[in-house]
């Protein structure tokens, strides 16, 4: 179950960190909307994550990331990246390949992923 629960906050993390490169304000609603999520269940998760120390919450409602959690979610941003270059280079349609990365990101060991990093980025 630890693997799940660690896999939901990456992905909540992600989507905060690519909707505030895309606007100027993050609100549950547009996590919600982005993850197919019910804004109850977001809105759990953020009262959950901010007491983590995860993210900010202002008056307003915008969500930002707190250097904790822009540390996790620019790491699973990059592993998704790459993952999904990696697979569309090598002839992987580009919406199986975001899709299968999605998943991967979340279960490949440190060690494999700089190994495919490396591999990708030097041949």
């Amino acid at each position: 179950m630890a693997l799940k629960v660690q896999e939901s906050l990456e992905n909540y993390l992600e989507a905060i960190l690519m909707l505030s490169e895309k606007q100027e304000r993050v609100r549950a609603i547009d996590i919600a909307n982005l993850l197919g999520f019910s804004k109850p269940s977001v809105s759990v998760a953020m009262k959950n994550f901010k007491q983590k120390n995860y993210i900010h919450v202002d008056d307003s409602g915008s969500i930002t990331l707190t250097e904790s959690g822009k540390r996790i979610a620019s790491a699973v941003y990059e592993r998704h990246n790459l993952l999904s270059e990696w697979l569309v280079s090598l002839g992987v349609e580009e919406q199986i390949a975001q899709a299968d990365a999605c998943r991967m990101e979340h279960i490949l060991s440190a060690e494999s992923f700089q190994a495919i990093r490396d591999h990708y980025l030097h041949k």
